[in-house]
């Protein structure tokens, strides 16, 4: 079966969470019997298409699946050049209105009006694969006309190992010390970045945001502000080339996000054997257990208290390591890759219901 496994916008996408999800889809088919095809162009690159086009050969490659991960232009002139020619359409639902807000300059005032075109682009696939249940019920209430399956975006924890190896140089970098509160990612206030500030603010303990941040016109006013001035023991690292670094360096995983639809780095902590205090929200009941393999919170008093428990009892923290490490295996790229063969044997078969 060849399928094409398309990344619009790649280049821009390789440090963000679709471009993790991507690289994880395609890892994970490497392993199977899929023929996998990165780009629908006839020769590799548009221009190379319009060419061959010109000369009477055809724009688009032949495959037997198209699976997009993307919703812009690209992905729709695929879409419907699946829809025109009787291929089976997987469309990847990495994007919703719920997620979208709060992200960059203008994100919440766009993500109201991104729901109707969500609803639009999705409800043309045979089969809208999406990272969880709470993603899928998100779809549903727009609602998308297509049938919905969940599949987690997986971790790929051979790209972590050697972490702890890194961890006296990455500390050293950015003058870490004790028991280091840090966050993995993009920094988005969507991914609670006032409250980890806030909380850094009432502590003595080093917190440390390993990643990009945005500093142009697109940056957030709430982004620019705490990068710019932030608290006496915050660190923004801004892109990190080794991000084992960043998991090696801190001990304690903060992530008070306001929505998500799975978080990767979420698992990346996790098969690092990091203890990780999340939001209390469905996306992670959905997945994770308080007390067993995680600590949720709901309240700002919540987060500082769980803080405040894993600096005084390492035992807990270890605890909570090691079930979160048994947690995250059970989202490998093996199991990835059986579940999408599965996805396009049942569209190619034409039985897409989840």
């Amino acid at each position: 079966m060849r399928v094409l496994n398309y990344l619009e916008l790649a280049d821009r996408l390789e440090r963000s969470g679709i471009g993790t999800a991507t690289m994880h889809q395609r890892k994970a088919l490497a392993d199977t019997e899929v023929d996998l095809l990165t780009s629908p162009w006839n020769g590799g690159t548009l221009p190379d298409a319009a060419l061959r086009r010109a000369v009477g050969d055809p724009f688009f490659e032949a495959y037997d699946v198209a699976h997009c991960n993307v919703i812009g232009p690209g992905s729709v002139a695929v879409a419907r050049h699946a829809k025109r020619n009787d291929v089976p359409l997987v469309l990847h639902s990495h994007v919703t209105a719920e997620d979208f807000g709060e992200s960059f300059r203008f994100s919440s005032e766009v993500a109201p009006v991104l729901e109707p075109y969500l609803r639009w682009f999705y409800s043309q696939a045979d089969l809208v694969l999406c990272p969880s249940e709470y993603t899928k019920s998100n779809l549903e209430s727009y609602p998308v006309d297509a049938p919905i399956r969940p599949v987690s975006n997986g971790v790929d924890a051979g790209r972590l190992e050697g972490h702890e190896e890194l961890r006296e140089a990455y500390r050293d970098r950015y003058d870490l010390d004790g028991m280091v509160v840090f966050a993995v990612g993009n920094v988005f206030e969507r991914k609670g970045l006032t409250r980890f500030c806030e909380l850094a603010q009432e502590t003595d303990h080093a917190f440390a945001w390993f990643g990009h941040y945005d500093e142009g016109p697109q940056a957030s006013p709430t982004v620019r502000k705490w990068t710019q001035n932030p608290p006496e023991n915050v660190t923004f690292t801004g892109w990190v080339d080794d991000i084992r670094g960043g998991f090696g360096a801190g001990d304690v995983y903060l992530f008070p996000t306001k929505d998500e639809n799975q978080g990767i780095a979420v698992l990346e902590a996790m098969a690092c054997g990091k203890a990780v205090v999340l939001s209390d929200l469905p996306v992670f009941r959905e997945y994770y257990t308080d007390g067993e393999d995680c600590l949720l919170c709901s309240t700002h008093e919540e987060y500082r208290e769980a803080l405040e428990r894993l600096a005084a009892d390492p035992d807990l923290r270890e605890r909570l390591g090691e079930n979160a490490r048994e947690t995250a295996a059970k989202h490998s790229l093996d199991r990835l890759g059986e579940e999408l063969v599965t996805a396009y044997e049942d569209v190619v078969a034409g039985d897409p219901v989840a």
